[in-house]
């Protein structure tokens, strides 16, 4: 039996290490791995939205150009098609307290698995058990603990005195922040694309944010054309890859929605010569897991989805690709260095260190190309 080695390998720019077992090589976790200065995670976003700074890379030639968000109609083609994700974020952040001791704690809203019943993260997980009753606001809202995932991720039944628990969401509920942005919003439209209306994800698909009515509009005059997918972001979105060789991760499932009229503007634009450019990673993904499912043909179609995108997968769908910077070792970063290459990848987020470019959910923007 071979045992695992690491080999180094030295590529322009950047450092990468694969391992190798049994003839074949494998990513590992580390090779997604970069530098970030803290001054650099930004706190809130462009104001305009479409001031946002862009990195407009050609991933043939790994080339950089750059550019500012608003000026994006000059850099697509009339025919393009941008496909958005029009998941609305809801208000999945609950802060209560336990009904029997008073003690502090937290649920996030993932996934409705049926009617009042969420999979949730839960703070503190480990005394949240089984039959333990939580309390929200004035107490019109109560959940209990039904069951502990394996993975320590809560089942939740839900109480209240309105219609639907989007209500109480709305007034007991905050929006669920990643860990990195150290304050709360004042306006919780920032955290919402302008284009958002099914309701249904835990955190903001981000790349959509820099867009505003005008920029849409303007697109439309240029003859770039807008389809709309739903993906409604889940714990995907905030579980860290921990396995060493990276095609070892397994993906949270999310839900996802093509309507027919988005895949008949898919399969005209393709016909007529244009490019699909996916609109976020969530976008991407939406669309890359209906054409693996229909053998490279976009369909109406909906279901869940734990694909898991990463450098060696033959994209069937996508043209293009805008999206943010993301964190170092995380599946997103995976999915870019799969679509430009990985040395063009790391190459371009050390120029964007470089040049002082803003990251994560509220930092500046990448167009691929």
């Amino acid at each position: 039996m071979h045992s695992a080695t690491s080999v180094l390998f030295n590529i322009p720019s950047c450092r990468y290490q694969c391992q190798w077992k049994k003839g074949k090589t494998f990513m590992l976790k580390n090779d997604f791995w970069y530098d970030l200065p803290k001054e650099l995670i930004a706190q809130e976003p462009c104001s305009p939205r479409d001031a946002a700074r862009l990195l407009r890379m050609d991933r043939k030639t790994g080339e950089l150009q750059h550019s500012i968000f608003n000026q994006l109609p000059d850099l697509l083609y009339a025919g393009d098609l941008l496909v958005v994700n029009n998941s609305k974020v809801l208000p999945a952040r609950l802060i209560g307290h336990k009904a029997e001791t008073g003690a502090v704690c937290e649920l996030l809203l993932l996934r409705e698995n049926k009617k009042d019943e969420w999979e949730c993260l839960a703070k503190p997980g480990k005394k949240l058990k089984q039959g333990v009753q939580i309390i929200f606001g004035d107490g019109s809202l109560v959940a209990e603990i039904l069951d502990t995932y394996e993975d320590g991720n809560k089942l939740v039944h839900f109480r209240y005195d309105t219609a639907t628990l989007y209500e109480k969401l709305d007034a007991f509920g905050k929006m669920p922040l990643p860990p990195y942005i150290t304050s709360q919003l004042e306006d919780s439209s920032q955290y919402q694309t302008v284009y958002a209306k099914e309701l249904g994800s835990a955190a903001a698909p981000t790349a959509g944010l820099h867009f505003t009515p005008e920029l849409m509009e303007t697109l439309k005059a240029k003859g770039v054309r807008f389809a709309e997918v739903t993906l409604h972001v889940g714990l995907g979105t905030f579980r860290p890859v921990k396995e060493e060789t990276i095609e070892n991760h397994r993906m949270h499932s999310e839900w996802y929605s093509i309507s027919e009229e988005t895949a008949q503007l898919i399969q005209e634009t393709k016909k007529n010569g244009g490019r699909v450019v996916a609109v976020g990673t969530t976008s991407c993904r939406t669309l890359e897991s209906a054409a693996k499912a229909n053998g490279g043909k976009i369909c109406a179609s909906s279901g869940d989805t734990d694909i898991f995108i990463y450098p060696g997968y033959e994209f069937q769908c996508i043209d293009g690709l805008i999206t943010n910077f993301h964190l170092p070792e995380s599946t997103l970063v995976m999915l870019v260095a799969a679509f430009c290459g990985y040395q063009n990848t790391m190459n371009a987020y050390k120029v964007a260190v470089e040049e002082k470019y803003r990251f994560f959910s509220f930092g500046d923007a990448m167009l691929l190309t």
